[in-house]
């Protein structure tokens, strides 16, 4: 699942990979929401925000939504130097082990918090949160072939539409568009079903919930990771 890369991969792989990871990303999406109010995988809402407020005569809270955004593509751009340089030393392991650092984060924030009030860091809290869904979209896209996006909701939406619309069309665009269809209706299935789980386990468990998702990570990261180093 975290091993084979673009055209070595098969369509289970991808959809197996997609509902873990979007389950994940919209379970810590709901969190973000409920704890400080900011969608931290919803780039489209927060550049939007930022438009609106800043016109409104707001800057200070404006720029907050545009770090946040900015957060998003540090996390992208930081694993993405990270797996380039894996691949050139053809390190297999290398998008596991950016799962595994994604698990290593939420660890380290839920056990910050869990130290102190949580309402004291609910920016600092957002800002990580958005790295890290910059940082697992990035590591979909690129192990994918930019075929699974996790918390790219409104792309994965406009696919579904395009790919309905294929499906009334000829025996060939259905047989491509079918694949595509199940990959995307699944990873946004999942994405609100986390969100579901995420919003009603943060009632039960609290600052728990970082430590969840980052073991829930750690057991699909690591032993992709010592597959690929024994192989």
């Amino acid at each position: 699942m975290l091993i084979r890369v673009g055209d070595a991969r098969t369509s289970n792989i991808d959809l197996v990979l997609a509902g873990l990871l979007s389950s994940i990303a919209g379970a810590l999406n709901a969190v973000g929401f409920l704890i400080a109010g900011s969608f931290t995988a919803n780039m489209t809402g927060n550049i939007s925000a930022f438009a609106d407020i800043i016109a409104n005569g707001a800057p200070i809270i404006a720029f907050s939504f545009l770090g946040l955004v900015l957060a998003f593509i540090c996390g992208a751009g930081m694993v993405a130097l990270a797996i380039q340089a894996g691949e050139r030393r053809q390190l297999r392991s290398v998008y596991a082990l950016a799962i595994a650092a994604e698990a290593i984060i939420l660890l380290l924030v839920g056990t910050a918090l869990a130290m102190s009030s949580v309402t004291k860091h609910e920016t600092f809290l957002v800002i990580v949160l958005s790295f890290v869904m910059g940082l697992q979209n990035a590591v979909t896209t690129m192990i994918s072939r930019a075929r699974v996006r996790t918390t790219h909701v409104s792309g994965m939406a406009t696919d579904i539409g395009i790919e309905l619309a294929s499906m009334v069309g000829g025996e060939k665009s259905r047989h491509e568009a079918a694949p595509k269809l199940r990959l995307h209706s699944l990873t946004l299935a999942c994405f609100a079903f986390g969100g579901f789980c995420g919003a009603l386990l943060f009632q039960i468990v609290g600052i728990w919930l970082f430590m969840i998702a980052a073991t829930l990570l750690l057991f699909i990261s690591v032993p992709e990771a010592l597959r690929a180093h024994r192989s």
